[in-house]
């Protein structure tokens, strides 16, 4: 998702992308989101405890989150050379992190 909804800022250092509206670019988007769909939506369906996953939602949603967060940090350090990881967002990720293992610890 994260190249469906960020990659498009990019377009426009692409020759063939320069000219196309919002809605040309929606529909790439789209298409580009729904081949993500083909894994992301078996994988929910895998993991889920209902259908013999090891994971409840919250759990799953969670997964999902923190891997589009690296995921994410690593497109845009990659390809926005303009934007920068500072300490904040490093504090923020951290604690995320600590979300994780609260979500996951069984007993509190």
């Amino acid at each position: 998702m994260t190249l469906a909804w960020y990659g498009h800022l990019k377009f426009r250092e692409m020759n063939w992308f320069q000219n196309l509206g919002l809605v040309s670019i929606v529909l790439i988007s789209w298409g580009i989101a729904l081949f993500e769909y083909f894994f992301q939506v078996p994988a929910n369906r895998i993991g889920y405890r209902e259908f013999g996953g090891p994971y409840s939602l919250v759990e799953l949603k969670v997964i999902q989150e923190v891997i589009t967060l690296l995921v994410f940090s690593i497109f845009t350090i990659m390809f926005f050379k303009t934007e920068t990881l500072r300490l904040n967002h490093i504090i923020g990720f951290f604690f995320l992190i600590l979300a994780v293992y609260f979500i996951f610890k069984n007993n509190l």
